[in-house]
């Protein structure tokens, strides 16, 4: 059974030509799947749809094996699929790296003392537990990146999405978030730019054109109609 499928999914935003015309995709436990395309193609507007940010003008959105349509029916998904935004400043706002990553933890009802082993779990894991007690909007745009997935991780989520997750990186820290990356057993959707991140991270890449992607169906349509 797939985690996430998307049908024939349409969206545009008001006063814009549509983004996705017919866009579809399968994403099976395990696989890395990497989706590239031109800026303003939808990438971004299609991993929020996912979590229910966004809402299709129409197209049907199923994820662990079950259909999605209200917002009820999403938080479940949010809590299972851990979104990575493009910009760390949208996804980190607490004072310190430990309460950003221990905010979700809290959030599902963990304890104070359970949810500050989850930080030090996940920050070992990631090994960036030097981190743990700096300010967060002093960190560098690269360490900011590793704390946003840190975020997520802590969750224990069952896919990542992530958008454009090397950008703002050197080369050493992309080498350590290509490695964190690798090792995690979860399903991912990978939004980016950069084939050489493709090449190592994917087990398959889509692309984005035309509001559709390579593996859509039939009735996927390529220009807007009447």
């Amino acid at each position: 059974m797939a985690l996430i499928e998307l049908t024939d999914i349409h969206f545009g935003y008001p006063q814009h030509p549509p983004v996705l015309r017919g866009a579809g995709l399968i994403l099976e436990a395990g696989e890395r799947l990497c989706i590239t395309g031109h800026n303003g193609a939808g990438k971004s507007t299609l991993l929020r749809i996912v979590v229910g940010l966004l809402k299709p003008s129409s197209g049907r959105i199923a994820a662990f094996g079950h259909e999605r349509q209200s917002e009820r029916d999403f938080d479940e998904v949010r809590r299972l699929a851990g979104l990575v935004f493009q910009d760390p400043d949208d996804q980190l706002f607490c004072p310190t790296v430990a309460e950003d990553i221990a905010f979700g933890p809290l959030n599902l009802g963990a304890s104070r003392a359970e949810a500050l082993e989850t930080v030090d779990r996940v920050l070992d894991r990631m090994r960036i537990a030097h981190l743990r007690d700096r300010i967060t909007h002093r960190l560098s745009g690269g360490e900011k990146r590793l704390v946003t997935l840190a975020t997520v991780l802590a969750m224990e989520p069952r896919v990542l999405l992530l958008d454009e997750p090397t950008n703002a990186l050197d080369e050493e820290n992309e080498a350590r978030l290509t490695e964190i990356l690798l090792e995690l057993p979860l399903a991912m959707v990978i939004v980016s730019h950069d084939p050489h991140f493709r090449r190592r991270l994917g087990t398959r890449t889509l692309r984005l054109r035309d509001g559709c992607l390579e593996d859509t169906p039939p009735n996927c349509r390529h220009a807007v109609q009447g």
